[in-house]
C-alpha cells in the first residue's frame, strides 16, 4: 500500500518540479526556450520522463496557465477582500489584475494570449480558471445595473483590463498615464 502512494507522490512532485521549471525559465528567456530538451536537462531527467507526464510542450504550457490561475485567482481575491466599497473593490482588482500581468509576463501569456489546448469561459474550464473570472465576478456584480448581464459585463472589464495591460506592456500604451487609464475604466463602469 504505501509503495503506490509513495509512487504517486513523487509523480507529483515531478509534474510540480516540471511545471515550475517551464515557469521560470519561460520567465526568464521566454516561451521560445522552453522545450522539452531543455527542460529535461533542467530538471535532470530523460525527455521520456518528462512524455509519460505530459505529452508534449503544449500541455506543459496548459499546466502551467492553470497553475498561474490559481496564484492570480488568489491575488484577486486578496484584494478584493483587502479593501472596502464598490470603488475601492474594483480599483484594487484592476490594479492588481494589470500588475500580475506586469510582473509576470511569461505567465500571464500562458494564460490569456497563447495558445493552449484549454477551455476557457464555459464550464469546461478548469477550476482555477473559474475562481480567477470569480474574483473579477465579484468585484462587477454591485455595479450591474438593474436587467444587466454581469457575466458580460465582467467580461467586458475583463477585455478592458487585458487591453490595458497587454498594450501597456508591449510599449503601444505610455506607462506613466496606466493609473489614470484604470481610474477612468472604473470611474465608466461605476457610472453604469
Amino acid at each position: 500500500m504505501r509503495i503506490p502512494r509513495r509512487r504517486e507522490r513523487e509523480r507529483a512532485d515531478r509534474e510540480r518540479l516540471i511545471v515550475r521549471a517551464a515557469q521560470e525559465l519561460a520567465e526568464t528567456e521566454g516561451w521560445d526556450a522552453v522545450t522539452t530538451r531543455r527542460l529535461a536537462a533542467e530538471i535532470e531527467y530523460s525527455q521520456p520522463v518528462l512524455y509519460s507526464h505530459f505529452k508534449g510542450k503544449d500541455a506543459i504550457m496548459a499546466a502551467v496557465a492553470v497553475q498561474g490561475c490559481a496564484e492570480l485567482a488568489a491575488e484577486l481575491r486578496q484584494a478584493r477582500a483587502s479593501v472596502s466599497g464598490t470603488r475601492e473593490r474594483l480599483a484594487a482588482v484592476a490594479g492588481t489584475y494589470t500588475s500580475f500581468a506586469r510582473r509576470r509576463p511569461a505567465l500571464y501569456d500562458a494564460i490569456f494570449t497563447r495558445l493552449v489546448d484549454l477551455p476557457s469561459a464555459t464550464e469546461e474550464a478548469p477550476a482555477p480558471h473559474r475562481e480567477a473570472f470569480g474574483e473579477l465576478l465579484a468585484a462587477v456584480q454591485p455595479v450591474t445595473a438593474e436587467g444587466e448581464d454581469t457575466g458580460l459585463l465582467t467580461e467586458t472589464f475583463w477585455a478592458g483590463l487585458h487591453g490595458l495591460a497587454t498594450l501597456t506592456r508591449t510599449g503601444r500604451l505610455p506607462p506613466e498615464a496606466h493609473e489614470g487609464r484604470l481610474a477612468l475604466l472604473i470611474t465608466h463602469l461605476m457610472r453604469g
